[in-house]
């Protein structure tokens, strides 16, 4: 057998460096990079090893370790799961702070792989710098942080260990239905441990995308399904997206005139004007999906997770003969609310349904699909109303996104991810192709959007503009990938809406009986000791322009359009400072939303919302 003698970090930058993924033919390279924050427990092992100059994958430099595995995140989701970045970092405060990540990923099914660097597997050093110790059990690290939010993690404390936890690591980063975070962690000293690996570890080794069809008899099941309901209504998730199956979803809904309801993370992969097409479904849904969805009889879950959100907390259908049909890669996700679970792969299992539901002559009942038209139409008047929205006090939210759909083209890509711009987004976003909208909202973490617009960059790179739309809040929590997008010089363009608070936060405690309390940015009031004073007042143009970027500052929907037209032109990333009115921001729509309401209070208003809640949990369904 012939073997390379190499470190641990020489192999595996050397092994991912030949990993590809073959998709419907074509076969794409896997790993494009790393990420990286070279603290002592990885600059000198992998960091040695990715500095050698006999490989193909790009270095880039982070400067937050959350913020540079997010980068990574939005790279791979923008790819479609096809492509990804690894991401590595220190030990100790280091790798904790990719921790988050780790969870964002998972719960949005994107694969990730951290490599973070760990302790000493010799335990001479012990305990060496950023070492947490355990003095019950002095297996267990920092590392071990990563257990709940991964997928698959391993830890390499000997060399020759390293082949079948990368081997493992790259069955779960290319599974459809098993992808999240991965987390190999790398004690220090055996990063730069050698080892005689094998010529064949080394080698070009290609993963293969297989699309999983119907079990022989299933696409009768569901064709029988539909073919007796007179009310279907399908929910398009981000399985979709990731099987390629929009323009297959899109004919199924307007052949057979069922209507279809959007995911965050399905919207903009069929046509937003597609006939039938209702938008967002649940607490951030529409007026005519939400009420559509209440008279269902038979939902069609094609890729989807079925969350709280998008159920509105299992409210959302209420006939009592209701069936759910959920096509799913992911078994743990086809079983939801009881549902009737068929694991295929979404548009291989489109392709054998379409046919056989054509070959009954099914065509949705006429006073249906012209009750989905007439509620279409009303919600596209509602929309064109909030784009147009003007207060003399100032903007709106609505106004801002409005102006700013209107605005991009064909190629340009929104972000977001927390606050209630992704309720508003998903209501009133307008996709102009099913590549243009990147939504992180499996987790909505908070900070996501500067480096995931930068991540989403990577990916587009010059095929149009990448822009963050975030809340002052969100953008507070993490912005200092702005640098590295300077450094890379690849120019995103950050519209920061400022209306001074966790605003989505405030209105929901509000409109649970709670006064005003810990989300508005208020300087503390020496009278009465409560954060209640004035409202602090930042320049977030100004921080911007501290970096590099150029920036805006504005106040009108003129100034905004005029910002937007000059960041387009511009060589560098851009902050457009949007100062925007509180409370400006999109309605419930006959939905609800449950959340842990005290049983106990002296205000009245909290024991009304309370009894309430109670009311709605009579009507939910119950799994």
């Amino acid at each position: 057998m012939k073997t390379v003698r190499m470190t641990v970090g020489q192999a595996l930058v050397r092994f991912l460096d030949n990993q590809y993924l073959q998709v419907d033919g074509d076969e794409i390279k896997f790993v494009e990079g790393i990420f990286g924050i070279f603290g002592h427990g990885v600059v000198v092992g992998l960091g040695e090893a990715i500095q050698e100059p006999n490989h193909s994958l790009t270095f880039y430099q982070g400067r937050n370790e959350q913020g540079m595995a997010h980068c990574a995140l939005a790279y791979a989701k923008q790819n479609d799961r096809k492509r990804i970045i690894a991401v590595t970092s220190s030990i100790g405060p280091g790798a904790l702070n990719m921790v988050t990540a780790a969870g964002t990923a998972t719960s949005n099914r994107i694969p990730l792989l951290l490599l973070p660097g760990d302790v000493f597997a010799c335990r001479q050093p012990d305990p060496v710098l950023q070492q947490i110790e355990q003095s019950s059990d002095y297996t267990i690290t920092a590392n071990d942080a990563f257990k709940a939010v991964s997928k698959y993690w391993d830890r390499i404390t000997r060399p020759e260990q390293l082949m079948s936890a990368a081997i493992n690591a790259m069955r779960v980063l290319t599974d459809p239905a098993e992808t999240g975070t991965v987390v190999l962690a790398l004690p220090q000293d055996v990063q730069g441990e050698a080892y005689d690996y094998p010529q064949e570890f080394l080698e070009k080794r290609v993963h293969h995308f297989s699309r999983r069809p119907l079990a022989e008899g299933e696409a009768d099941r569901i064709v029988e399904l539909i073919s007796r309901k007179k009310r279907p209504l399908i929910i398009c998730g981000g399985g979709v997206r990731y099987s390629g199956a929009g323009e297959a979803l899109g004919d199924f809904s307007r052949r057979f005139g069922i209507p279809l309801a959007e995911t965050q993370a399905g919207k903009g992969v069929v046509a937003w004007d597609s006939t039938g097409n209702l938008g967002g479904l649940g607490v951030t849904g529409t007026l005519a999906a939400n009420r559509i969805a209440r008279e269902a009889d038979l939902v069609l879950a094609v890729g989807t997770r079925l969350n709280d959100f998008h159920t509105a907390s299992k409210s959302a259908f209420s006939d009592p003969d209701l069936e759910i049909v959920a096509i799913n890669v992911n078994a743990f996700d086809a079983y939801k609310m009881n549902a009737q679970p068929f694991l295929a792969d979404a548009r291989t299992a489109l392709g054998q349904i379409t046919p056989l539901l054509q070959n009954r002559g099914y065509t949705g009942d006429p006073a249906y699909v012209a009750r989905v038209r007439d509620l279409k139409d009303e919600w596209n008047r509602e929309v064109d109303r909030l784009y147009g929205l003007d207060d003399r006090q100032g903007l709106t939210q609505t106004r801002v996104i409005g102006e700013m759909n209107r605005f991009l083209g064909a190629g340009d890509v929104i972000v977001a991810a927390s606050g209630s711009l992704p309720s508003d987004l998903e209501r009133l976003w307008r996709p102009a192709d099913n590549a243009s909208y990147h939504l992180e909202y499996g987790f909505s973490c908070m900070g996501y959007e500067v480096p995931g617009a930068l991540g989403a960059k990577l990916a587009v790179k010059d095929r149009g503009e990448v822009y963050a739309l975030v809340g002052d809040g969100g953008f507070l929590m993490l912005h200092t990938e702005l640098l590295t997008s300077l450094q890379e010089r690849q120019k995103i363009i950050i519209v920061v809406v400022d209306n001074k608070g966790f605003h989505c936060i405030d209105n929901l405690q509000s409109s649970k009986g709670i006064p005003h309390f810990g989300c508005e940015f208020r300087y503390r009031d020496t009278a009465s000791g409560t954060l209640s004073g004035e409202d602090i007042l930042v320049d977030y143009a100004a921080l911007a322009r501290a970096y590099g970027c150029d920036a805006h500052s504005v106040k009108t929907a003129e100034e905004l359009v005029a910002a937007l037209k000059a960041a387009r032109d511009a060589d560098r990333t851009v902050l457009i400072d949007v100062k925007t009115l509180k409370k400006s921001m999109t309605d419930g729509y006959e939905t609800w939303w449950r959340v842990g309401i005290p049983e106990v209070s002296p205000k009245s208003k909290v024991m009304d919302a309370y009894r309430e809640q109670q009311e709605m949990l009579q009507k939910v369904r119950l799994f």
